[in-house]
């Protein structure tokens, strides 16, 4: 089955032909590390996550690579507030974003180059640009872009580089050709943080690190490049137009962006008091709760955070998770290895190669689980384990139900009963129906639902699972 993706370049869906077979190479623009990762972050994060297991699910050998920006000036501002190193700081947000990834079950890229470990090869791109005409250094020692060099410049987010111009100004401490141009190498003046160069002691401009780490790791030319919705521009306009202007070769074959986050129904700010980090969030939810609904929304679709959102996600899980109750320690099989004519893999492929349309996939998975639930009840016992292993793994490229039914439904916050205190007046309310002691046992039964603990009996025992 051919995969369609729909490519921000050409504003329409379009055929993934690798440009190496069986081969893909994918850069995505990862995090600016002076803060937490935010929702938004999780949103692209997770986005390209399902994108490379579906690849690989399909036999692809994907090369995923997403870049971290560690030099910055809101990183160094930051790290003058904090009165610290600029290293120390982004070593700690790196930390943290790597176990906000981990706990919302995200793989690591391949690659995850960082732009100070780049400078050299930054240094180069610039050259080659200034050589080509494409590049200049001003008199006040920064070297900038010269954008009407560049005729194929607009070409991604559809800008028309003359209404560009419309507005534009040059503040009093640049010393651009044009307002439209941008920044390759800023000069430093003073004992800030920088790195020599032909043009003089500085630092890079934030779109020059991106091309040159993504063709220094992937080539001149690669399949996929990917991002969050706000990067359209300027950022991948200028990365577009300084990479194809320096190497004379196309780019990226395909763009790809995530929607954007909105906080009921608003746009997320830290002005509006509705900006949310992952690590927040998680506090308060499950993170297979959190992924679940990230995924709910078709990647390139905006989506809204909201607690009613965030319930209805943790449903739909409770749904698929009580579908796995009693039936042990179920395995799940390679993608390739499942048989491409069962009708509910037909569906599942089908909506992924559509542009990766998760919540279709899902849709096919939900009628799995009616069908799983009506052969337990018919005690179909072949159809039961063909049915939850072809469940669990195509659930897998979704990156969701990869845990044991138990895990999932008694999970909880810190700030809930723990396990083993349920445990244990589970066991003291066993007791007291055998002394028959029928009040005791009702007492204990109605105080762990008032603390969101729902006791299921049966003639195997007494199970729980948090409400």
């Amino acid at each position: 089955m051919t995969i369609q993706i729909y490519n921000t370049l050409s504003r329409s869906k379009q055929p993934l032909v690798p440009l190496q077979d069986g081969k893909i190479n994918m850069y995505v623009c990862g995090m600016t590390v002076y803060d937490f990762c935010h929702l938004g972050h999780a949103r692209v994060l997770v986005a390209f996550d399902v994108i490379t297991r579906y690849l690989r699910g399909k036999g692809f050998a994907v090369n995923y690579v997403r870049n971290i920006t560690d030099i910055d000036d809101k990183i160094l501002r930051r790290a003058d507030e904090n009165n610290e190193p600029f290293e120390a700081l982004t070593e700690r947000f790196i930390k943290a974003m790597h176990e906000d990834a981990a706990r919302l079950d995200i793989m690591p890229p391949d690659m995850e180059p960082r732009a100070t470990a780049h400078i050299a090869d930054i240094l180069t791109m610039i050259a080659t640009l200034i050589e080509k005409g494409f590049a200049y250094t001003a008199a006040n020692g920064d070297v900038y872009y010269r954008v009407t060099a560049f005729a194929d410049y607009g070409k991604l987010s559809g800008k028309n580089p003359d209404e560009l111009l419309s507005g534009a100004r040059i503040a009093v401490d640049e010393a651009k050709d044009d307002p439209r141009d941008f920044a390759l190498w800023k000069a430093v003046k003073d004992d800030g943080v920088s790195w020599p160069s032909p043009w003089g002691k500085g630092r890079p401009g934030w779109h020059i690190e991106c091309s040159a780490m993504s063709t220094c790791c992937l080539g001149n030319t690669f399949d996929i490049h990917g991002g969050g919705p706000d990067l359209v521009f300027p950022h991948h306009e200028n990365e577009i137009a300084q990479s194809e202007a320096a190497t004379g070769q196309r780019y990226a074959q395909t763009w790809m962006h995530a929607g954007a986050v909105r906080v009921d129904n608003e746009k997320m700010s830290k002005s509006l008091g509705n900006f949310f980090t992952i690590r927040e969030i998680l506090d308060r939810y499950h993170p297979e709760v959190v992924r679940y609904f990230l995924i709910s929304s078709h990647y390139r679709s905006a989506i809204n955070y909201s607690e009613d959102n965030l319930l209805i996600a943790k449903q739909n899980l409770e749904r698929f998770y009580h579908a796995f109750k009693g039936l042990g320690v179920v395995i799940a099989r390679p993608y390739a290895e499942l048989d491409k004519d069962d009708v509910y893999v037909n569906r599942f492929d089908a909506a992924m190669a559509d542009d990766f349309n998760a919540p279709v996939a899902l849709a096919v998975l939900y009628d799995m689980v009616r069908e799983l639930n009506s052969a337990k009840e018919a005690l179909e016992t072949e159809r039961v384990a063909c049915l939850a292993s072809n469940l669990k793994s195509m659930a897998a490229l979704l990156g969701i139900l990869q845990l044991s039914a138990d895990e999932f439904l008694q999970a909880g916050s810190g700030d809930q009963l723990a396990a083993d205190a349920i445990e244990a007046l589970i066991a003291e309310r066993v007791q007291a129906k055998k002394d028959r002691q029928f009040a005791r046992a009702d007492e204990i039964r109605d105080s762990l639902k008032a603390q969101g603990v729902i006791l299921e009996d049966s003639r195997e025992g007494t199970t729980w699972r948090r409400q």
